[in-house]
């Protein structure tokens, strides 16, 4: 389970490039050697990365950047917890250990009351666009820029990192995870045999997509003119790919705080539950990032927060864990829906689709409990007749969730159709999973070492527990 404090936007961050398009996860290790070499223009020793993690179907050792740590390492944590003693963090309730749930965690040391207010990090020791750079210069050039908060946030991240405990949060870096949790480390080939029967593929393919564009507009755009300031062998691929993996799974957005977007160190020590609902936000009297506790703890016991109301899926894609079987409510299943081209009306169909941004493919999410208006709207569309041409427009209008008025759309004449349309649907989807977990018994790992084979194993299990309560969740339907 990942380790974050954070009401995490479900959007991915803001593309730097007009020209990318804007879309809507850990238990392996391995070890690289550091090498050092000196910087050109700022004078200090930063770190060579020579990282080889790919999303092609290579069979690419996993190599790590050179700073952070192993995830369960307790060292660089109490490191940590000491340096935000003597930068201002009050006297705290919790303290870093091991844990069943998420490797570390925050573990109460003293009765916590339900209802009651712990935490409280200042302002002062948060990571935000405006924090200050150890390099001036850089700092200022991404500014002149305009970059977004998510790359430029993505971008201060690598280049503290690389000034060591010459930086400022030099304590807070040593202590991140060397390799996040993230389906950014999965290669395109792990996603394509683990992932073939979840919608959640395609957006993790989206989510990698969008962040080689970005460092790639990056380094087109900037760190290509000012080398002296974005070397290489710091602002690489690998490792826009470690601060992007710190910061889906660790970005916070404070509502109290004009929806500011930050690294809360120390907060984001934080596990998720799907049992709480309490989650982070500043406090104005207070003056800090808290959050108010909704079930008392007892000393010894790991203190959760809810990194919000998120399907298994969706976890997997920004933290890289999948809930045990049947325990999180907020589960849904991503129903694929499409247009039949045999349909005698495809070409206005599509057309109304188009209009609403929609396309002749859609997915909708599904639970136990019910589905989406939208949904059935598009069911309704997909069935419906020549006949009822006129209401095409009225359909496609309901289908999309970017309509501002919500209609319950009735057509009793065609209900059944749309329902057995769903239905169909439904059964599709099962037979994909239900073929994967068959295969899932007799899936040959194909690794040469010990370390890959924990690692794929690994992979497996999240994939079959994933596809598993997916497929319980289509299953529902079937008793219709």
């Amino acid at each position: 389970m990942a380790e974050a404090s954070r009401i995490l936007q479900t959007s991915l961050f803001p593309a730097f490039s007009p020209h990318l398009h804007h879309h809507k996860t850990r238990y392996f290790h391995s070890h690289s050697q550091s090498q050092t070499y000196p910087s050109l223009s700022l004078k200090k020793l930063r770190s060579v990365v020579q990282c080889s993690v790919s999303t092609s179907e290579t069979k690419t050792p996993i190599q790590e950047v050179p700073w952070g740590c192993d995830i369960d390492s307790l060292e660089n944590a109490e490191a940590l917890q000491k340096w935000l003693s003597d930068s201002g963090l009050p006297s705290q309730k919790m303290a870093i250990d091991k844990v069943d749930v998420g490797e570390r965690g925050l573990v109460a040391l003293k009765n916590i009351r339900k209802g009651e207010k712990i935490l409280f990090v200042p302002p002062s020791l948060f990571i935000t666009a405006d924090s200050e750079w150890s390099s001036p210069e850089a700092g200022k050039v991404l500014k002149q820029y305009s970059v977004p908060d998510w790359p430029l946030l993505a971008t201060y991240l690598i280049s503290e990192a690389s000034f060591g405990n010459s930086s400022r949060w030099g304590n807070y870096i040593s202590a991140l995870p060397r390799q996040p949790y993230s389906l950014l480390y999965w290669t395109r080939a792990e996603l394509d045999r683990y992932l073939e029967a979840s919608q959640i593929r395609q957006r993790a393919i989206e989510r990698v997509t969008n962040v080689i564009g970005t460092y790639n507009d990056l380094r087109l755009r900037i760190f290509s003119k000012y080398p002296d300031l974005f070397p290489e062998e710091v602002f690489n691929m690998e490792t826009f790919r470690w601060s992007f993996g710190i910061l889906f799974s660790r970005l916070v957005r404070l509502p109290s705080m004009d929806e500011k977007v930050a690294l809360v160190p120390w907060a984001d020590m934080l596990n998720h539950s799907c049992e709480v609902e309490t989650f982070l936000d500043y406090d104005k009297s207070s003056q800090g990032v808290v959050f108010t506790t909704d079930r008392a703890y007892q000393p010894g016991e790991q203190v959760f927060i809810s990194y919000g109301r998120k399907s298994n899926g969706e976890l997997l894609l920004s933290y890289g864990f999948v809930p045990k079987e049947g325990t999180n409510p907020s589960d849904s299943a991503e129903l694929p829906l499409s247009l039949k081209k045999s349909d005698k009306c495809y070409k206005e169909k599509l057309e109304a689709l188009r209009k609403h941004g929609l396309s002749a493919s859609q997915c909708y999410p599904i639970q136990i409990t019910g589905w989406p208006l939208e949904l059935m709207a598009y069911a309704y569309l997909v069935v419906s007749p020549p006949s009822m041409s006129k209401q095409f427009e009225e359909m496609a209008a309901a289908a999309s969730n970017k309509s501002t008025t919500k209609k319950d759309l009735r057509y009793p004449e065609i209900e059944e159709k749309a329902l057995q349309f769903i239905l169909d649907s439904c059964e599709s989807s099962i037979s994909k999973y239900s073929k994967f977990l068959q295969a899932s018994g007799s899936m040959d790992l194909d690794v040469t070492s010990p370390k890959q084979l924990n690692r794929s194993v690994f992979l497996k299990q999240l994939a079959v527990d994933l596809c598993t309560n997916t497929e319980e969740e289509t299953a529902g339907y079937e008793e219709w």
